[in-house]
């Protein structure tokens, strides 16, 4: 992938209800009292598709042809199910949660970042999956199923994935062993103005992965379930660190633009940042820190009002085939959720060494993103958590004000 290419990546970004579907559709029926309105059950059969598909994303999540007639994994759907996508695409993470939201909306699905799909997951606003439908599921990333699964029900499936690295000038910038590097206020002080950082309130874990090190008293377990106390000292970091930071990146474009030009030395970086710049004889490389890299994962999750689950299925297992999963790999520049996308001759090795597809050793120690809670989810078990409401709020505080 070049540089002149790295516009068409997709933007970084920021459920449980169910309902009988039919060989033919979905039945409405009406949940328990914690339940929105009109949401759909959980599908036991399917039958011939409905003819139309709606989708919500963020940009890039999917090709038809648009961008470059050569890549285009939408026509083939649509020729080979009669199912016609129809797709809404959306600038945040915010927009696509009130989307779900609104009852008077009714898309299909849609491709979530992490805070989106487990804010709707907490507030039962997904459709469950039935695994048993979507044949090549259990081929997939078994760490990156889990993410999606509450109590034993499947919430989405996975789509593709990637990792939070720092990304350094090798002619500037020695080795960094810690994320100490990025957040220490005199060590990042050492490349001051030259520092990126992703825009994202869910960039707050790093900064507490940092504390979890050197502050070991505040207790940090999982640096996506901080109590007020931890996001707080968090926010302090940022804030601190803000002075050198000179450039928050927004899409991943961006972070390989401020590398290239030289306006940046250390900062956030993906494997895609890493690759693109490397593939351009930019002298840049990645390391990953003593305390561990985090992570995020994009998936496919059934609308809650969703009018037409046979095409939403058929979806549902196009998207997670080899050969499709292959083609979102190289164009968007992510690791994809199908390890089967590294088999024979479709990704090359490089690209597949590059990501870690099918390294479970390194995906078992990504520590990946979830959407912060009061209840503190994500397996801690912990109570008295912030939400994704104070993590943006302090991010805004910490990085803007």
């Amino acid at each position: 992938m070049r540089l002149k290419a790295t516009a068409r990546v997709k933007a970084w970004s920021a459920l449980v209800a169910a309902a009988l579907l039919g060989a033919a559709g979905v039945a409405s029926c009406s949940g328990g009292d914690d339940e929105p309105a009109a949401v759909a059950k959980v599908a036991s059969t399917l039958g011939p598709g409905e003819g139309v598909l709606n989708l919500v994303t963020l940009p890039g999540a999917i090709e038809s042809g648009g961008s470059d007639p050569r890549v285009d994994w939408v026509t083939p759907f649509e020729e080979r199910t009669g199912c016609k996508v129809g797709l809404k695409v959306v600038q945040t993470p915010e927009e696509m949660a009130d989307l779900m939201r609104a009852e008077n909306r009714r898309y299909d699905g849609f491709a979530a970042p992490p805070e989106v799909a487990g804010q709707l997951i907490a507030e039962k606003r997904v459709t469950p999956v039935n695994t048993d439908l979507v044949d090549g599921f259990k081929k997939l990333e078994p760490k990156l199923r889990r993410l999606l699964r509450r109590d034993g029900t499947q919430y989405g499936v996975p789509y593709v994935w990637g990792s939070n690295l720092l990304m350094y000038d090798v002619r500037t910038v020695p080795p960094p062993a810690s994320w100490a590097a990025l957040f220490d206020p005199d060590r990042a002080g050492r490349h001051s103005g030259k520092l990126i950082m992703r825009d994202s309130p869910l960039a707050i874990a790093e900064a507490a992965l940092y504390l979890k090190r050197a502050r070991p008293k505040l207790k940090i377990d999982d640096p996506y379930a901080l109590t007020p106390k931890q996001l707080e000292a968090a926010g302090r970091v940022l804030a601190a660190q803000r002075p050198h930071v000179g450039e928050y990146w927004e899409r991943p474009a961006g972070a390989v633009s401020a590398f290239a030009g030289g306006r940046a030395v250390l900062g956030q970086a993906w494997p895609y940042h890493v690759d693109v710049l490397t593939r351009a004889s930019r002298p840049v490389q990645a390391a990953v820190p003593a305390e561990g890299v985090t992570g995020w994962m994009d998936a496919w999750m059934i609308g809650p009002r969703v009018e037409h689950p046979n095409c939403m299925y058929q979806w549902l297992q196009w998207t997670a085939s080899p050969d499709v999963q292959q083609q979102v790999a190289e164009w968007t520049g992510v690791a994809p959720a199908n390890p089967q996308a590294c088999s024979g001759d479709r990704l090359k090795p490089g690209f597949c060494a590059a990501y870690h597809v099918g390294d479970r050793d390194y995906i078992d120690r990504v520590v990946f993103a979830h959407a912060p809670t009061k209840a503190c989810d994500g397996g801690s078990g912990k109570k008295g958590c912030t939400d994704y409401a104070e993590w943006k709020k302090t991010w805004i505080e910490a990085t803007k004000l």
